[in-house]
């Protein structure tokens, strides 16, 4: 069961480790929500989601499948789902 405490503290891991990637403006992580947008808010290049998707892991000890990085959107909020996904499914094993 999520809630939205587990998610703002996942948002605030998310934002710890977008600062730490060269491409993102640290401007345009001002006011990041869940509905924000890597690719059009953040000017994020796309190929640059796999070495955030590589940061996310390390950060949240977590291991995403190949599938699971096709289908993340993306949107802020869709990382986010993915995450707890990906924790809730590691929990499951």
């Amino acid at each position: 069961m999520e809630n939205s405490n587990e998610r703002k503290e996942i948002l605030d891991g998310l934002l710890e480790v977008l600062r730490t990637v060269r491409t993102i403006d640290p401007a345009r992580l001002e006011g990041v929500t869940e509905e924000t947008d890597f690719l059009t808010d953040m000017n994020t290049p796309s190929t640059e989601l796999i070495n955030i998707a590589a940061k996310v892991e390390q950060k949240f000890d977590i291991e995403f499948e190949d599938e699971d990085i096709d289908r993340m959107g993306s949107k802020v909020k869709d990382v986010i789902d993915l995450i707890i996904m990906v924790k809730e499914r590691g929990a499951n094993k």
